[in-house]
């Protein structure tokens, strides 16, 4: 059994930050769960173009408002607290934190190693060991 408190993530390695978000990555590839989970921070006012090409995620809002435009029919989905919305289809999108700051929790599969970072086209690339 594995147990991860988040205050033992953050300031380390597996916190993740960019101008837009910060990512703690709770669970990762090495874990061998065959996902990964990440407790997410997008920072109000910000918009993040994103296109996990390689990945499928799901996330869950636990605070903060905003939403999801997806590029492909430009949609809007308004995100609240107690939502989930998957990227089921590798969904090119805009996140917008709009009211707050949202706290999201992700899942991916495949799994993160925890070293990726978005590219020019909103990006995480495969990683092998």
């Amino acid at each position: 059994m594995k147990v991860v408190k988040l205050e033992d993530v953050i300031g380390t390695e597996n916190e993740v930050k960019s101008d837009n978000w910060i990512s703690r990555r709770l669970l990762l590839k090495k874990d061998g769960m065959g996902y990964s989970v990440n407790d997410t921070i997008i920072k109000e006012g910000t918009e993040t173009h994103i296109w996990y090409q390689n990945h499928l995620e799901a996330v869950y809002c636990i605070e903060g408002e905003g939403e999801v435009e997806t590029l492909s029919d430009n949609k809007i989905h308004k995100i609240t607290p107690n939502t989930i919305y998957a990227l089921d289809k590798n969904d090119e999108h805009l996140l917008r934190a709009t009211k707050g700051d949202m706290r999201m929790v992700c899942v991916f599969n495949p799994p993160l190693t925890g070293r990726e970072t978005h590219d020019e086209n909103g990006v995480y690339p495969v990683i092998e060991d």
